[in-house]
């Protein structure tokens, strides 16, 4: 706390003064306010054992120093316990050492109470001393009592009590506390200084303590900021990303000569801790150039500095900088591995996929003993979970003798990246069963295993839980909501929490643009990003592909065409390959596809397979077969990087009757190892996820669902449907091409929603695939047949049918 020897002041205390019988500690109140370790150990002592005799005082008294000094507080204890009347010398030596233990800290209290319960007046060394214990103990129920002692022992004004009772209100969060001690103090010197300042920045109180650095240097104090003032300062710094002032005291440090120094143990100490400091600034304010500059100059470093550099290319998604540098961290030996430099490397392993590094390190933290750690523990779960190794990660989490709210988060998080959104439901129930309260990462995490499964109930549940625990007015929660609604096909309501938002970054407004483009609201798209541009906030890249994709499914060919070329000329945003892709596909759903052709020949990047894919939809769509065997030979010549590739092949040359190339396509998509993903669709009656595959006859209501089949089936042909087997792949009887259509996955779904819900309930279907071109038809003529409302949600876009007619105009 403080640059004074107070174990050298109290072997020379004076003689304490007298304590009025009257004088006594509040015990029995402060047990009935606060039940903990510290109370625990403030019960009235046990029996002692026999005295020594007074001949052995001054030998014993010896004894307890050497155990103090060598650290053995228990045999310290024991020799104390013999000595016939300890001083009030002894009692501090004693406290001191107590105090200076952050687990022994209760004991120290425990031994102040014996001291006033014999009649042993505390001095002006002792109270610092119990109020270093209350400090580590973050009691202050107890420091108030230590504080009325004071002051009825008349020691208040004396400047070791008043600082050490500052320094206990600052680290006990009674700021306004330990503001009335410092402004009371007769006198200060640059430790009392040092310890608000410390309070300030602690709490993030940034112009508080820029206001009390300033005012220590006035006229009237003369205080220059030593190493421990600056220490204090730089972590709020950083925190606030004041790099021109972080700048300015690292400019001081030079002037003053407060770098590290090789000569002198204690400066060296001073400057390794001032060096972390300033590193740690730079790097958390993006600055990694001097954060390296600073750590290359440090003659000496220790574990917190490596970490915190490493941290900082971390923060600044440098991962393999981050990476090279844990390596020749390792090379300085294992004394520098802890938790905090194990989970900056694990977020590097993590986020370079490299594995098998995160491997070894797993079994390096094993070996050291350090696995055990919890920080270590939730950043290998973490690695586990993004790598996709959802096995491991679960054994991992089973071996976990302690978890915390990081731990759910990582475990649900790793779930629904993987796709496996309803296990993260069950690990979040069982992590409220076990009372682990959730915070805003994990429902940032849980909220969008809602929009996987498009369960609206599970979503509206999640926004009231977090409206309960009050983290409804977070960015990050109000953005996954907004993504959520859209995903569950509840565009307004993502309006609302838009609106409702007390604060948007650029992920709030680009989540908004891109939910309006999935529902084909594409004027609403470009509305909304003029208002965002009126407003101040300036696009990036990624609102030009919300905004442009948002065109293409609108059919706002001109609109996407004057966009694309304001974000080059106006904004100075240069394409990347998702623009081209994104206008590509706004001109081929459009019709024109030469020049979407033309478009791809002239772009300034090498077009890749999703550019040309683009293109073969659409070659599809409007039979172009000529164009779409040329594009299918591009993709086969950059080869397809998935199943729907060949998939489109495949229907080009189904629809064009040309059933031996097709199959040939599946033969190549096969031996290459792509296997296409079975069509399912799903739907959500009264908060129950209801799934079906096509043909599939396991929901205990099949015979009901399949019966509703047959009757839509006559009907629609009443209205003028015919099916259009072309979206049959195998070459069968025309019949039985019939019989495949009507068992599509997205049929059952919908024919078991009009079976469940009335008819006033709009039925949301969704489907991990696309739509295929009959079932699209098919539910155009439900929606006119039964007049009802159905919303289909793809791997593309939303389908809002109605009267007959799609939101899509035809084209998805």
């Amino acid at each position: 706390m403080r640059h004074r020897s107070l174990a050298a002041a109290a072997s020379a205390s004076a003689p304490p003064p007298q304590m009025p019988p009257s004088f006594h500690f509040h015990w029995r109140h402060h047990a009935a306010r606060r039940l903990s370790s510290t109370t625990a150990c403030l019960h009235p002592p046990p029996l002692q054992p026999p005295r020594a005799s007074a001949s052995a005082s001054a030998s014993l008294l010896l004894q307890l120093q050497d155990h103090i000094a060598s650290g053995h507080l228990s045999r310290a204890h024991h020799l104390f316990d013999q000595i016939p009347s300890p001083d009030v010398r002894t009692y501090n030596d004693l406290i001191r050492a107590y105090s200076s233990s952050p687990t022994a800290a209760a004991d120290g209290l425990h031994l102040y109470r014996r001291m006033l319960r014999h009649r042993v007046a505390p001095n002006n060394y002792t109270f610092p001393f119990a109020l270093k214990a209350c400090s580590a103990l973050v009691d202050h129920h107890c420091g108030r009592a230590i504080h009325r002692h004071a002051i009825h022992a008349g020691l208040q004004a004396d400047l070791f009590v008043s600082t050490a009772l500052l320094d206990m209100y600052v680290k006990c969060a009674c700021l306004p506390d330990a503001a009335h001690i410092f402004a009371t103090m007769p006198a200060r010197d640059l430790v009392a200084w040092n310890a608000m300042l410390a309070g300030y920045a602690h709490h993030g109180m940034y112009h508080h303590a820029v206001a009390h650095l300033l005012s220590m240097q006035m006229q009237m104090h003369r205080l220059r900021p030593n190493a421990s003032t600056l220490v204090a300062l730089l972590p709020l710094l950083a925190q606030q990303g004041a790099l021109a002032q972080g700048t300015s005291v690292h400019a001081y440090c030079i002037r003053a000569c407060l770098h590290p120094n090789r000569n002198s143990k204690s400066k060296l100490t001073d400057g390794v801790l001032l060096g972390t400091a300033l590193l740690d600034m730079y790097a958390k304010c993006g600055s990694l150039l001097y954060a390296r500059r600073v750590f290359d100059a440090m003659p000496a470093r220790n574990e917190v500095t490596w970490s915190a550099l490493i941290g900082g290319f971390v923060l600044c998604s440098r991962m393999t900088q981050a990476f090279l540098l844990f390596k020749a961290m390792l090379a300085q030996g294992l004394c520098f591995l802890s938790p905090t430099s194990i989970a900056s490397a694990l977020r590097a392993c993590a986020s370079l996929d490299h594995l098998r590094m995160g491997e070894q390190l797993h079994a390096l933290l094993a070996k050291s003993g350090v696995h055990a750690d919890l920080t270590a523990g939730n950043s290998l779960l973490s690695m586990y979970a993004k790598a996709g190794l959802i096995d491991q990660a679960i054994a991992l989490f089973d071996e976990m003798a302690v978890k915390d709210t990081v731990s759910y988060s990582a475990l649900v998080s790793g779930y629904v990246q993987n796709g496996r959104a309803e296990e993260a439901f069950l690990v979040f129930k069982k992590m409220q069963a076990c009372n682990v309260e959730p915070d805003a990462a994990t429902m940032v995490s849980l909220i969008p295993a809602c929009s996987h499964l498009a369960a609206l109930q599970h979503g509206r549940c999640s926004h009231g839980s977090v409206i309960i625990r009050g983290l409804a007015s977070e960015t990050s929660i109000c953005n996954a909501l907004i993504d959520m609604y859209a995903k569950c096909g509840r565009i307004d309501l993502s309006r609302q929490v838009f609106n409702m938002m007390p604060s948007r970054d650029i992920v709030s407004w680009n989540t908004m643009i891109a939910g309006y483009g999935i529902h084909g609201l594409g004027k609403e798209a470009t509305a909304l990003f003029l208002e965002m541009n009126n407003l101040g906030f300036p696009p990036d890249g990624v609102t030009f592909i919300c905004l442009l994709s948002a065109c293409s499914h609108s059919g706002l060919v001109i609109e996407g065409k004057h966009w694309f070329h304001v974000m080059g000329h106006g904004y100075g945003l240069t394409p990347r390959m998702e623009h081209y892709i994104c206008m590509v596909d706004l001109l081929s759903r459009g019709g024109f596809l030469d020049e979407a052709y033309e478009f791809i020949q002239s772009m300034p990047l090498r077009a890749d397979v999703r550019v040309w894919v683009a293109l073969l939809g659409a070659c599809r769509v409007y039979k172009n077969i000529d164009l779409g065997k040329k594009v299918s030979r591009m993709i086969q010549e950059l080869g397809p990087e998935g199943t729907g590739n060949f998939v489109l092949l495949s229907n080009i040359y189904s629809a064009a009757g040309r059933f031996d190339e097709a199959a040939e396509v599946r033969i190549i998509q096969k031996v290459q190892g792509f296997k296409k993903s079975p069509g399912c669709s799903w739907i959500e009656i009264n908060g129950s996820l209801h799934a079906f595959v096509g043909g599939d006859q396991s929901h205990l209501q099949s015979p009901e669902i399949y019966r509703e089949l047959d009757n839509i089936l006559v009907g629609i042909k009443k209205l003028g449907y015919q099916p259009d087997t072309s979206f049959v792949l195998q070459d069968l009887e025309e019949e039985e091409k019939e019989k495949a259509l009507i068992c599509h996955s997205e049929k059952l779904a919908i024919a078991y929603g009009i079976l469940s819900l009335s008819e006033d309930k709009t039925i949301f279907v969704t489907k991990n695939l696309r739509v295929c071109g009959d079932c699209h038809t098919v539910i155009k003529h439900i929606s006119l047949l039964k007049r009802r409302a159905i919303i289909v949600r793809d791997a593309n876009r939303f389908h809002h049918f109605k009267n007959g007619q799609c939101s899509c105009g035809d084209f998805w």
